[in-house]
């Protein structure tokens, strides 16, 4: 029934009127957790066929590698058994877990993260383990690619055999010509990350991103070229980008083209991630395109895929790309020859990676009204226009059915504290085609701050914001400054400034929307996830802006965090925080006398980037200290949750929480509340 109320609008008098918060909506937290399948690479065969790595909360986060279907009407083919799982932890995020050769598949298993090869012609073909057995999951691979020269696949080797917390990186081979399994054979090694091993046609060049501490990929990386010999070693190295002191960039993904020409994309000059070639015969470095947008998106993960080589009948080189602009992504094709870019006509306005094959672009985006998804575009023969568009995958297939109830994203941009300075955010409105509020009634406000922090909110359809939008909340989603998508200048204001920046944008931008009549004072509230619940703590501490927050696996201790950091963020924290003095000051466990409102804390319990004792040092701080708190831990959730379970007792705590504390409103759904202490007590 509910469904098909969200396709008929109501007459106005048929309309209820009801606070805000109270509302009821068809798009509930099962909804949201059965939505959140995620798509985590794309891949296509010799054959022309698609696959997908697809993560499903409801196998408990398994991640598993899936077949477009034969012929319309029949059903994709899962190809991973159901005892292995495609996720690699490399870096603690993992990304890059697989790569598709003729009829091969070699993927990273999650629980051993040993690499196996599996036949994907055949459906009852078993993996089969191509690296050694370290009796337990202390060597992890990712973002490889096949050799064929020498039979072997080439992959991003992290060791933590003799450390956990500073694993040894490396380039490696891994034999794939006979049933013997060998130890493989570092490439490149002696710098303290690497990523993006690529190999030309021949391969007999193979280049690669490098970076050491104290440095985070997108503050400064290198790129290099490595020339293969007879043996298959790297016996001679150039540097292609990074090693300029004079210029200061992060180059990323290289990849080479059909005839051997090296392209990557780097932030040079003008501080944005724009197109460039390698000019081998000079070592020279050319733009392709310069323009004050985003090609590229921060290294947080392998794997990743911005740009790709479309197949064309004539010479020149043409490329598939997107890029981030005024807080939206465009699809189009560069044409080398002529460095000019023709934008093609798509629905999504938010674009991940993109993978071609003959004359389609198979993309990975999204919409104010798409959730993410991947989509076949098909272009024409001159490779310069869309003829057919159609989605292929969807995380959230039924999300249509709810259209009636959707917030659209307004993109706003909001001054901060300084002068000359503003920063974005995406603003939702309460909708609901069932409800209104009276005149005089002003929204309650759930504000997020995103993780990362290096990252960057999206104003694309997120079933998890829509059901607080669809309740009566306005929701607005922050890229305070440190933020990415808006250059290097815009992501480097937050070094030194962390918890200062960041906190004061989410403020500045929360009293915006009170100041034009968007939200309630008396009802703001904050949330967010690892950085963003480090912010949320902050903005909860040293302001006085909201009065609740939801803090989700968040950072409550700065140094705690660096002395258990892994290797990858090691040294992050010292450039967005700066002096021991500083860590001290905007770590909120020390200023728990600063609280001053009620606080909720969800936690995974297998975390590694934000361990549990965090949560566990600022609940205990604040329930001393007679404050409204409640703490959720999850048994066998790490940092970001992958039950669909949790993920829905996580939105719906929130939701309760905020309702019960805040007494305005009581909340439509049947939600039972845990235990909130120094609340439930009185």
């Amino acid at each position: 029934m509910a469904s098909s109320q969200a396709q008929v609008p109501l007459s106005q008098d048929k309309i209820i009127t009801a606070p805000y918060g109270s509302w009821k909506s068809p798009i509930t937290a099962d909804v949201v957790s059965g939505s959140s399948k995620g798509l985590e690479g794309t891949a296509v065969d010799s054959q022309g066929h698609l696959f997908w790595l697809e993560s499903r909360p409801s196998e408990s986060g398994r991640v598993v590698l899936v077949k477009e279907a034969e012929k319309p009407g029949d059903e994709p083919t899962h190809t991973t058994p159901k005892e292995f799982s495609v996720r690699t932890v490399a870096q603690e995020y993992g990304g890059g877990a697989f790569r598709i050769s003729e009829d091969t598949v070699i993927f990273s298993n999650y629980k051993d993260q040993r690499l196996y090869k599996q036949s994907i012609s055949s459906k009852d073909s078993c993996p089969v383990p191509i690296t050694p057995d370290y009796e337990g999951p202390v060597v992890s691979y990712a973002d490889g690619i096949f050799d064929s020269r020498f039979g072997r696949y080439i992959t991003v080797m992290e060791d933590r055999r003799e450390s956990s917390i500073n694993a040894t990186t490396s380039i490696a081979a891994v034999a794939l010509d006979d049933g013997n399994i060998r130890e493989p054979k570092v490439l490149v090694s002696g710098n303290d990350f690497y990523a993006f091993p690529r190999l030309d046609p021949k391969g007999e060049r193979m280049a690669w991103i490098e970076w050491s501490h104290p440095n985070m990929p997108w503050d400064k990386a290198e790129l290099w070229v490595g020339y293969i010999s007879e043996d298959g070693d790297v016996y001679k190295r150039v540097c292609v980008a990074g090693c300029d002191a004079k210029i200061v960039e992060s180059p990323t993904e290289p990849k080479w083209s059909p005839i051997g020409e090296l392209f990557f994309i780097t932030d040079r000059k003008n501080g944005f991630w724009n197109l460039h070639k390698w000019v081998e015969s000079n070592n020279e470095v050319l733009p392709l395109y310069s323009l004050n947008a985003e090609f590229a998106r921060p290294l947080w993960i392998f794997g990743m895929n911005s740009y790709e080589f479309i197949k064309s009948d004539a010479k020149e080189t043409l490329i598939a790309c997107s890029y981030r602009q005024n807080g939206r992504s465009y699809l189009g094709v560069l044409d080398d020859a002529q460095g000019s870019i023709s934008l093609l006509d798509i629905p999504f306005t938010d674009v991940d990676n993109i993978t071609s094959w003959n004359d389609y672009l198979y993309v990975e985006g999204a919409s104010a009204v798409h959730p993410p998804s991947l989509a076949k575009v098909t272009l024409d023969g001159h490779k310069a226009n869309v003829v057919d568009f159609k989605i292929v995958w969807s995380s959230s297939p039924d999300s249509l059915k709810y259209e009636s109830y959707f917030s659209l994203p307004e993109l706003i941009e909001f001054p901060t504290v300084i002068p000359g300075q503003n920063a974005y955010a995406y603003y939702y409105p309460p909708s609901n085609p069932l409800y209104q509020a009276s005149r005089e009634e002003k929204p309650p406000l759930l504000l997020e701050s995103h993780g990362g922090p290096t990252s960057e909110a999206r104003g694309i359809l997120n079933l998890s914001i829509q059901y607080w939008t669809s309740r009566g909340w306005a929701f607005v989603d922050v890229n305070y400054g440190g933020s990415t998508g808006y250059g290097r200048e815009f992501r480097e204001r937050l070094l030194g400034r962390w918890g200062i920046v960041d906190v004061d944008d989410c403020c500045s931008c929360a009293r915006f929307l009170v100041e034009q009549g968007k939200a309630d004072v008396e009802q703001l509230c904050i949330t967010g996830g690892s950085a963003g619940g480090f912010t949320t703590l902050a903005a909860l501490a040293f302001r006085d802006t909201f009065k609740a927050g939801a803090s989700l696996y968040g950072v409550a201790d700065l140094k705690l965090l660096r002395a258990v950091m892994h290797k990858f963020e090691s040294h992050y924290l010292d450039n967005l925080v700066g002096s021991e003095k500083d860590y001290f000051e905007r770590s909120t466990i020390n200023f728990v006398d600063k609280f001053s409102c009620p606080i909720i804390l969800f936690q995974g319990l297998e975390d590694k980037v934000v361990p549990p004792d965090q949560a566990r040092k600022i609940y205990q701080a604040l329930k001393e200290k007679g404050l409204p708190v409640a703490l959720v831990e999850y048994l066998g959730e790490q940092h970001g949750f992958r039950k669909a379970e949790n993920i829905k007792f996580t939105l719906e705590q929130q939701m309760v929480f905020f309702a019960r504390l805040l007494g305005r409103f009581s909340v439509a759904d049947p939600i039972t509340m845990i235990k909130v202490d120094n609340f439930d007590e009185r």
